[in-house]
């Protein structure tokens, strides 16, 4: 008997097409926190960056350029003086929030607590 007959069709288990959209996008590094820092309201570039411990300003614009591709923040320019670009959520963006407020309540409850800096 091959394993194959053995486990039948569960052994051919493959992770949902959505679940893989949202990882390619939010799984990147320093993502998820920036639309973390995004959720409560938009925010000055200067300010993502200084929320957002460890972030150079190249990757933070990086991500930012992708959020906004993916239609979950909005790029605004406050023409000044001084000119200041700020960032929202979209609606798509927006409806993260309940998701994101449950993995971090699971994070509380289930990993150990680290070093993260913070305010």
């Amino acid at each position: 008997m091959t394993v194959e007959e053995r486990h039948g069709t569960e052994a051919c288990k493959q992770v949902d097409n959505g679940i893989t959209r949202v990882f390619q996008l939010l799984g990147k590094r320093w993502t998820g926190p920036i639309v973390a820092v995004l959720t409560p309201g938009p925010a000055y570039f200067v300010d993502l960056r200084r929320a957002v411990p460890g972030i150079s300003e190249r990757m933070l614009s990086d991500r930012l350029t992708e959020l906004a591709a993916a239609g979950l923040v909005v790029r605004e320019v406050d023409e000044g003086p001084p000119l200041r670009v700020s960032y929202r959520l979209t609606e798509a963006g927006a409806a993260l929030e309940p998701a994101f407020a449950e993995l971090r309540e699971w994070a509380v409850r289930h990993l150990p607590e680290g070093t993260q800096g913070g305010c």
